[in-house]
């Protein structure tokens, strides 16, 4: 029974994570919502959830400044490069990002990758070249550029998080601590800000439900889930944002999209599942 409920646990995490995408674009292409407002409602309301959570449990926030600041980085990147950026393709270089990240930490510190392994990074790194390489349909470079940073950042943040005792208070707590660095960059892009009733419904969706209850769903499951397979699994976080933009948004998928996506999944798999048998 407790595998079968990791299993329900794990998909709607990764239903959750790729909702975020669809969320964000849906609100910035669909209302007038500014990115900065919608980062800042989003970073409030999973805040105001993921407490109520610990709330619960009595628990105490946990989490730190400098890991707050990442969260806050990702956050603000994501909404910035959703306002030019296709759900799946930014999906697909959030992703990249954030896997590149946390092998290449793993190289710096001296970890060991065998001849697959370092096929499989160099596969995922040419597929994020193929996608940004100039043509009619590479995406905008500004965009590109904010969503890679994004993932970086959130890759940072993933890093600075295996350290942590309670993940879940931990991520409570960072979420608080973003809050005022979203009302800052509110503040400082004030003259674009504008807020609209449907754009913060999607903002609270994206904080409460895809990010607050998607985290809550993924912590119930990964005790029950081998390191492999947790990361294996998250691979369905663009294919599933691609879809989503496909059906809500009309998102038509292009060969370029295509072919990268089936270079940098196929990449971090083979990298992913290599580590686990080494």
């Amino acid at each position: 029974m407790r595998r079968e409920r990791a299993v329900v646990f794990t998909f709607l995490a990764m239903l959750a994570f790729a909702a975020n995408s669809v969320l964000c674009r849906l609100a910035l292409q669909r209302t007038t919502i500014d990115p900065a407002t919608f980062t800042g409602i989003r970073l409030a309301a999973g805040a105001a959830t993921l407490g109520l959570m610990l709330l619960v449990r009595g628990a105490a926030f946990g989490g730190n400044w400098l890991s707050a600041l990442a969260l806050f980085a990702y956050a603000a990147g994501f909404s910035l490069a959703y306002v030019s950026l296709p759900t799946a393709t930014g999906a697909l270089l959030l992703f990249g990002a954030v896997q590149v990240t946390m092998i290449g930490r793993g190289l710096w510190t001296g970890e060991r990758m065998d001849a697959w392994q370092v096929s499989g990074l160099l596969l995922a790194a040419c597929g994020l070249v193929v996608l940004l390489l100039p043509g009619l349909s590479a995406p905008p470079w500004r965009g590109a550029a904010l969503m890679l940073g994004a993932g970086i950042a959130w890759g940072v943040y993933s890093l600075r998080g295996q350290r942590a005792g309670d993940a879940a208070a931990s991520t409570a707590g960072n979420f608080l601590r973003s809050v005022p660095m979203a009302l800052l960059l509110m503040f400082a892009m004030s003259r674009h800000g504008e807020l609209d009733a449907m754009g913060a419904a999607y903002a609270i969706a994206s904080g409460a439900l895809a990010s607050g209850l998607g985290y809550a769903f993924w912590y119930a499951a990964l005790p029950s889930l081998e390191a492999t397979t947790a990361a294996t699994v998250q691979l369905s976080v663009p294919v599933l944002a691609a879809i989503g933009g496909v059906v809500l948004l009309a998102e038509a998928p292009t060969l370029r999209l295509l072919l990268a996506s089936l270079a940098v999944l196929g990449g971090v798999a083979l990298a992913v599942l290599r580590r686990g048998t080494s």
